[in-house]
């Protein structure tokens, strides 16, 4: 019923679905490819995904669309990135997260509109931006500056930014990584005070423990200000989490997440230091929060980590 409804979608002249029409077809689309997902016909699902984001882009083209009609289109090139990376396509991967983030900053942010020669009147302008930034966490000045519409949260805004920033980071591609990192945390967490979750606050401290560990990647023997770099936005996370957890009245595994992260990250950096001593510390903790929320692979690492700095990985002291 829902394949014959998106059929016929196609089929009916647009003005039929009048206010925001589609947002309507697209509705139907996005049914059909989750059910379709969900029952394990993932190439057909990422078809409808694929035709229904073809005809948001061919009537942007044509008219301008509304706000939450261009987020619609923004939400399925995310949603096709992330079925691309299951599907191994990495092309395609990168190709609609990169469109995704580019419509981002269209759409949204509306940098196409700013005068010619602005800093950031694109993509590669905002990614300039964002590399010519100091790499403390304190000094930051980009995306968080603009104002965001009623109609797209932080989230809706952050998620394309960090999946093109895990995609060039799994690539070994850091210095297309870094930018997209930055600007997806200084969405989550504005420098400036703003009404932010604690849940996006987590997931922008999960940010800077993967950053700080792009600063310090390929780099054999790190100088001492790259490690403070790295430490400094590695501490910034864990401080987040630590009062996000702190505050709320209920687990949240966002940032359980990240706390477990986040405490890794300042334990191997402490390690970097030659600071064994808390070193061993935060190792032992970061044990202790795995274990506590089942992360495996931070019992793994926690586990490999103690072992190398000669400490049985026995239960940790309690903080």
């Amino acid at each position: 019923m829902i394949a014959r409804a998106w059929e016929k979608s196609k089929i009916l002249p647009i003005e039929v679905f009048k206010d925001e029409p589609y947002l309507k077809t697209s509705g139907i689309a996005v049914l059909l490819a989750s059910v379709l997902e969900a029952d394990g016909n993932h190439e057909k699902a990422y078809d409808i995904f694929l035709e229904s984001l073809e005809q948001l882009q061919q009537a942007g083209i044509e008219q301008e669309l509304s706000g939450p009609e261009k987020l619609r289109a923004i939400a399925i090139s995310y949603k096709l990135g992330e079925m691309a990376a299951t599907l191994q396509r990495r092309e395609d991967e990168e190709r609609h997260l990169v469109w995704a983030v580019e419509a981002i900053l269209k759409s949204v942010f509306r940098l196409g509109d700013q005068p010619e020669g602005s800093k950031q009147a694109d993509m590669n302008g905002v990614l300039e931006t964002a590399r010519s930034q100091p790499r403390d966490p304190d000094t930051r000045t980009m995306l968080s500056e603009l104002s965001l519409p009623t109609w797209a949260t932080k989230t809706d805004i952050a998620s394309p930014l960090e999946a093109l920033g895990a995609f060039y980071a799994e690539a070994g591609r850091v210095d297309f990584a870094m930018p997209l990192y930055l600007q997806a945390i200084s969405v989550l967490v504005p420098p400036s005070p703003e009404d932010t979750t604690d849940e996006e606050r987590c997931r922008g401290a999960q940010l800077m423990a993967n950053l700080s560990e792009l600063i310090i990647r390929n780099q054999a023997k790190p100088t001492e200000e790259i490690l403070r770099q790295a430490e400094a936005w590695a501490l910034k996370g864990l401080q987040i989490t630590m009062r996000a957890k702190e505050k709320l009245p209920h687990i949240d595994s966002t940032c359980e997440l990240a706390f477990a992260v986040t405490l890794y990250n300042v334990a191997a950096l402490r390690r970097m230091a030659g600071d064994i001593q808390e070193a061993k510390k935060l190792f032992a903790l970061t044990l202790k929060q795995s274990k506590s929320i089942g992360l495996q692979t931070g019992i793994e690492h926690a586990e490999q980590a103690l072992r190398e700095l000669g400490v049985p990985a026995d239960p940790p002291p309690n903080v």
